[in-house]
């Protein structure tokens, strides 16, 4: 059981930044594909940035250049870094670790945590 906690979501103006973090209970969490979402309201979930346990990571086009996601093992703690935010940014952000371990897929949720870029 992998439990996840988001921090970090606020009110910022445009071009401000912020960091979200995702804490996690699992010292298994370095073994998990770890996403983050976010949905506005009205709007479906949208995948915002992936990381691997290798360390690869992958972008929404909307978000290039602008988010990075990072992870910390020895916290148990994944990180999304956000700069340049525009009020398009605005939604609950959502932390999730997903593994596959043969036919058995694992996959768990934060609460998610409120961004508001105002303009």
């Amino acid at each position: 059981q992998v439990q996840l906690v988001e921090s970090g979501g606020g009110l910022v103006q445009a071009g401000g930044s912020l960091r979200l973090s995702c804490a996690s209970s699992g010292r298994t969490f370095s073994l998990y594909d770890i996403n983050w979402y976010r949905q506005a309201p009205g709007k479906q979930r949208d995948l915002v940035a992936t990381l691997t346990p290798a360390g690869t990571t992958n972008y929404a086009d909307a978000v290039k250049g602008r988010f990075t996601i990072s992870r910390d093992n020895a916290s148990y703690t994944v990180f999304l870094q956000m700069n340049s935010l525009i009020p398009e940014d605005t939604a609950v952000y959502y932390c999730n670790a997903r593994r596959r371990v043969s036919l058995t897929q694992y996959n768990y949720w934060g609460q998610g945590t409120q961004v508001t870029v105002s303009s």
